[in-house]
């Protein structure tokens, strides 16, 4: 027993493919292993989340590595910070997986450690439990984990929204929150491409009800990009709908393009 019903709360219990709670709420598990439970209501479009286009952008990305820094700094953070004997880890916002699938390393300090991703986009979902077996996934909303109150030993929050009342909820006492949020250069360089002044980031660190920070980290190193892997990586930012067309071609046809990571990792513990 994992996961709690979106509708009423209770506790869902996995019976042949389909999860189903005492009130006989009915979720099907999809063949390839991961459980829908964002209800209809609670989407504000048809296909909430990145679409397969952006998907694949991000796919074609994260699989260059580029960003394995960041996923080694993550796994560093919570391999000395989650509390012993740890059962339950989510990250939230995880796409196709490319960093829950790691956080399963951490099983050979908690054995008893389920690694869970959820994330708003069916289609990301998808794959990523398609590709990754020893997780587990699920499409739900990050403003109403579906995780009973006190399950969660830690939560990672990459970019991804959530709100404080339910990181307080579902977090137990002592667990953890790893927060990753852009720090004041981060990918400065695309952005010069689109704005005539770049602001740099605000490097404030989250004030979280509950929770206390016990970690602070800034993550800074330069990339070198292929054309392919420049525009896939701006397609991936918030910015991207304000890209000419002619800073599209620019990076396409560009080779050896240099750009910044630069990311604030925290850790904080559940009061």
């Amino acid at each position: 027993m994992s996961y709690q019903c979106p509708l009423c709360h209770s506790a869902l219990v996995l019976q042949s493919n389909t999860w189903r709670c005492e009130n006989n709420h009915q979720f099907d598990q999809a063949k390839e292993g991961y459980v829908n439970l964002m209800p209809a209501h609670h989407k504000s479009s048809k296909n909430p989340g990145d679409n397969k286009e952006m998907m694949q952008a991000r796919r074609l990305f994260l699989n260059t590595e580029h960003y394995q820094p960041l996923r080694e700094a993550v796994i560093k953070q919570l391999a000395e910070h989650l509390p012993a004997q740890s059962r339950h880890l989510l990250d939230i916002g995880c796409g196709e997986g490319y960093y829950t699938s790691e956080f399963t390393q951490l099983n050979q300090a908690h054995p008893e450690l389920s690694v869970y991703g959820l994330d708003i986009s069916k289609v990301a979902v998808r794959y990523a439990a398609k590709r990754y077996p020893d997780c587990l996934f699920c499409v739900g909303s990050s403003h109403r984990l579906p995780f009973a109150d006190g399950l969660l030993d830690g939560v990672v929050r990459i970019y991804a929204p959530c709100k404080d009342s339910e990181l307080s909820r579902a977090i137990k006492a002592d667990g953890i929150l790893v927060t990753v949020t852009p720090a004041a250069r981060h990918l400065y360089q695309l952005k010069e491409l689109i704005y005539d002044g770049v602001r740099l980031h605000d490097m404030a660190a989250e004030e979280i009800e509950s929770f206390e920070l016990i970690a602070d980290q800034q993550l800074h190193y330069n990339m070198t990009l292929s054309g392919e892997e420049a525009t896939a990586l701006m397609q991936m930012t918030p910015f991207a709908w304000k890209t000419s067309k002619e800073v599209w071609q620019q990076l396409a046809q560009s080779s050896g393009f240099q750009c910044e990571a630069d990311f604030s990792i925290r850790v904080y513990r559940r009061s």
